[in-house]
């Protein structure tokens, strides 16, 4: 396992849509190892692999609190195949765009399909913060940031605040 660097804005890699997995082989496990060890390192909940600049369709997460074992969850090909109407705001904050926190508003539950880790296709429903988390990761396989949901404004600004922050390191 290997700590990746994680893109931030406003790297053009990040707004690339990610390619489909054809099959989940050792090295692409040996990819979601690594991004899980650079996700917990950062530290965050979730990380696609375009975050690391490998445009493929696999995500990583894990939701569990600081007081709960670690458990980590690998998404491969994932796909909505329902949304709800209903809507819930969330604070969200991202890896690739530091220290900025905006609210979004997405579907409260969706269902989805994925590949796992073991190569098994799943469905499963989301919700809370599950059901954010994997929305957000989902549109960075599409390169979208979770700040093209906030107004024009708002987006440059985070923008310019984050190259500010990069310069300053």
């Amino acid at each position: 396992m290997a700590l990746r660097d994680i893109l931030t804005v406003p790297d053009p890699i990040l707004k690339k849509v990610s390619a489909r997995v054809d099959m989940v082989d050792d090295a692409l496990r040996a990819l979601m190892d690594d991004m899980l060890e650079t996700m917990y390192d950062a530290p965050g909940i979730g990380l696609a692999a375009i975050q690391v600049g490998v445009p493929k369709r696999v995500i990583v997460m894990d939701l569990a609190r600081e007081d709960e074992p670690p458990a980590p969850r690998c998404f491969v090909n994932p796909e909505i195949l329902w949304a709800s109407e209903e809507t819930a705001p969330y604070e969200e904050g991202c890896l690739s765009v530091p220290e900025i926190y905006d609210e979004v508003e997405r579907p409260a539950r969706v269902k989805l399909r994925y590949t796992t880790y073991q190569g098994e296709t799943v469905e499963e429903d989301a919700e809370g913060l599950f059901a954010v988390c994997i929305q957000h990761e989902m549109d960075h396989l599409e390169g979208v940031l979770f700040i093209d949901h906030l107004s024009r404004l708002k987006r440059e600004q985070a923008v310019k605040k984050v190259k500010k922050q990069a310069k300053a390191a």
